[in-house]
């Protein structure tokens, strides 16, 4: 229940929600055909304008000359005094044409023709806008003006008297047969984009599936417990997803080479840890006897009646003490080696509140320069697992918070439950672990203080032994420490109630 562990946090400056590369690629194709329908839009509404602004230019030339050449026999403008004919009134000029003219230095009214057939009836042009058609150079070039009535392109000439003449024609169809292309080319643009995404997303789904497979793979490894014990990795890519020919193939190919590197190597662990766990066993367990035996010759020694010399008697309590020490590790490496190999532990209800108080009240009595609080709920908290064990880690939590903080520290011991949890946190409010300490408190033969901990008689191994206890029972162990308060805190799942 509690032997994975908490999900690590995201790391600072990740994005929270990061695009997958399908789509990433649907976003990034979708983009890419609306730069082209873009672009290509864009350069066919220049052709398209520069085609009908020449189509309409030529028009202008044929007006201007039709105005300026006079009637229909296209005779120059003779003499005799009469006004020089209207360029309106020449046959030919089509509905909205524009004329001003300047006859002896005197500007004639501009008119814009409103209906070449039958009675043919004119538009006065504007003031403001007759001052800006005078502004166009007489020199036949065409040039596009803004008007009150719309845009014109507009063309200025001097007839053969020297007169002014200028002719223009309305942009009006141009500019509608410009934004009907637009609208058209946008609804067709953006179905072919909306088909396109359609169908592209489809096809990079079925493209993709070989990775979302390669992926599926690396997940189910990922998740295997592959620190420790025998491990079995049958997990491998399947052949449809090997073929080298192909870049997919490749990367699967590669993955289940490296997964069988892998299973290799784990197994290689496996049996060199095997044998290290068997040798440990077999050692600590043969050491058992003579480890016996020589304590026993020991307390044989002090206890006989016979005067012993002073050194004799100093070397021998010297011997029994070690040997103590020695037994002490010998149990404690045998317990790992159990541990480690994966023995099943004995579950039988334990009443963790009359455990902890009864380890409270012994470490009371190794330790009575420290202060001891015990802070349990009235009834009986019990959890699945060894009693023995379970006494084992209490005492060896308590016993590391005397062997490492100065008398007169306060230790305490609190014991709750949550929403199924057992949580005991054991507490002092000594100087602390060093920071540099804190990440391997639970490894084996680790220290704080090396001449401290041989001093009080510490292996090395008290709170790896708990560590290994708490992970057999399916509980967590974790430590925080800071000068002034240094907090173990352990969880186990409740057990179930009695039916």
């Amino acid at each position: 229940m509690y032997s994975n562990p908490p999900p690590a946090e995201r790391p600072p400056g990740r994005s929270r929600r990061a695009w997958s590369l399908r789509r990433r690629l649907i976003v990034q194709l979708a983009a890419l055909l609306t730069l082209v329908c873009l672009v290509v839009g864009v350069l066919t509404e220049f052709a398209l304008r520069e085609f009908l602004t020449g189509q309409l230019d030529n028009r202008l030339t044929a007006a201007s000359d039709r105005g300026l050449k006079g009637p229909a026999d296209r005779s120059p403008w003779n003499s005799g005094g009469r006004p020089p004919p209207d360029p309106l009134r020449v046959l030919g000029q089509g509905e909205g044409t524009l004329a001003v003219q300047v006859v002896h230095g005197s500007t004639a009214n501009g008119k814009v023709l409103r209906s070449p057939k039958g009675k043919m009836d004119f538009q006065e042009v504007a003031q403001e806008d007759l001052r800006v058609l005078l502004m166009t150079p007489p020199n036949g070039s065409k040039r596009t003006v803004d008007l009150t009535i719309g845009k014109y392109r507009v063309v200025a000439g001097h007839n053969s008297k020297g007169d002014f003449t200028l002719v223009g024609l309305p942009m009006k169809d141009l500019t509608e047969t410009l934004w009907r292309l637009g609208f058209i080319f946008a609804a067709v643009a953006f179905g072919g984009l909306v088909l396109t995404a359609a169908v592209g997303a489809a096809t990079i789904r079925r493209t993709m599936k070989p990775l979302d497979r390669l992926a599926a793979t690396a997940t189910k490894v990922s998740e295997l417990p592959l620190d420790r014990g025998e491990v079995a990795l049958p997990v491998r890519v399947p052949d449809v997803d090997t073929d080298p020919r192909t870049e997919v193939g490749k990367v699967g190919s590669a993955l289940n080479r490296m997964l069988g590197h892998i299973a290799n190597a784990l197994a290689a662990r496996h049996a060199s840890e095997s044998r290290v766990r068997q040798f440990v066993a077999d050692a600590s367990h043969e050491l058992r006897t003579p480890l016996a035996a020589i304590r026993g010759y020991a307390e044989l020694t002090r206890r006989s009646r016979e005067n012993v010399p002073p050194d004799i008697a100093f070397a021998m309590s010297r011997v029994e003490s070690e040997s103590a020490r020695m037994t002490t590790l010998v149990e404690d490496l045998l317990l790992l080696a159990r541990l480690d190999s994966g023995r099943p532990v004995v579950h039988e209800p334990v009443d963790l509140s009359r455990l902890v108080a009864d380890a409270v009240a012994d470490a009371h009595a190794a330790g009575p320069e420290h202060r001891w609080l015990l802070d349990v709920p009235g009834e009986p908290l019990e959890v699945l697992g060894d009693a023995g064990q379970l006494h084992q880690v209490v005492i060896n939590i308590l016993n590391n918070a005397r062997a490492h903080t100065p008398p007169g520290t306060t230790v305490t011991a609190d014991l709750s439950t949550q929403d199924g949890v057992v949580r005991l946190v054991v507490a002092d409010d000594g100087p602390g672990i060093p920071p540099e300490v804190l990440p391997e408190v639970f490894e084996r033969f680790a220290r704080g203080d090396n001449s401290r901990s041989r001093a009080a008689g510490s292996t090395g191994l008290g709170l790896a032994i708990v560590a290994a206890v708490v992970a057999a029972h399916r509980g967590r162990v974790s430590v925080q420490s800071r000068p002034g308060r240094t907090a173990f805190e352990i969880l186990f799942p409740v057990a179930p109630a009695h039916s």
